[in-house]
């Protein structure tokens, strides 16, 4: 079986301590998405859930929650330093429910027919081998339950990313990316990941868009200031301009993130595909 990319388990090795310094305001901007992905995998009381790609804990920490003390919560992500973040989450929050492991997708750890539902928010698209990581997936999924995706639509319905990169094109070119290689945006054509669910041997296809807004409250400055420590891509960018582009940068960030701006916060309107199956 295949392991991680390397490069993007370093890229989100390093971004590791500002997932676990943002991670309620991160909870609190996707929890539309973790809710879908509840509905849609029919989460219960008393199940044992399987979060992949955790991250800094959620949706595994939201999940631990619904399936209450008679439950389980397994969160596996490749990234160590992820894991040690979303261990001390767990630990501060006293929840005995929930446990996290490193591991990837397509190397899972668990016993055949272990879970009564699985979850992966934005994590199959840095998978080094999705088709092995969702049969892995699909092999610890019990008989007749659901395994669920959420995936970012297209940057261009998604100000939340492309406000930021169409200021930083102006300065630095984009890279193209090879076809299929690991990206936010990998999965946005509907249908492209469902296709791959069904060369996996996945029953009982569906796949929707989701459309909610990504709510954080904050001012525009603490916004911006957020966005350059979480997102490693804008931190790197930045780190490569002089400091008059810097700053003019971030003049043009503050403006365009402004039209954003509402009296509770941040408000961005976004789009995501939720694709799901069962076993």
């Amino acid at each position: 079986m295949s392991q991680p990319n390397d490069e993007t388990t370093k890229k989100f090795g390093e971004s590791a301590p500002y997932w676990e310094k943002h991670r309620e305001l991160i909870r609190h901007m996707f929890a539309p998405i973790t809710k879908a992905l509840v509905r849609e995998a029919g989460v219960r009381a008393g199940d044992t859930v399987l979060d992949v790609a955790t991250g800094a804990g959620d949706p595994a920490l939201s999940v631990a929650e619904i399936v209450g003390p008679s439950g389980k919560v397994m969160g596996i992500d490749p990234v160590p330093r992820m894991i040690e973040g979303a261990r001390r989450a767990a630990a501060s929050l006293v929840l005995q429910n929930t446990h996290f492991e490193v591991a990837s997708a397509d190397a899972l750890p668990f016993p055949t027919d272990t879970f009564d539902a699985e979850m992966c928010r934005f994590g199959v698209m840095f998978f080094a081998s999705p088709l092995g990581g969702i049969r892995e997936m699909l092999r610890v999924l019990k008989p007749g339950r659901k395994l669920v995706f959420a995936v970012w639509g297209f940057g261009d319905n998604n100000p939340f990313h492309h406000t930021l990169s169409r200021i930083v094109e102006r300065y630095i070119a984009p890279v193209p990316l090879p076809p299929d290689a690991p990206d936010a945006f990998r999965y946005a054509p509907p249908g492209k990941l469902k296709g791959v669910l069904v060369e996996a041997g996945v029953a009982e296809l569906a796949e929707h868009v989701l459309r909610f807004s990504i709510n954080a409250p904050l001012s525009v400055e603490d916004y911006y200031a957020m966005r350059c420590e979480w997102s490693d891509k804008l931190r790197q960018n930045l780190a490569t301009l002089s400091a008059d582009q810097s700053r003019a940068v971030k003049d043009q960030m503050i403006r365009a993130f402004s039209e954003y701006h509402t009296p509770g916060g941040m408000s961005f309107p976004a789009e995501v595909l939720i694709v799901s199956g069962s076993k």
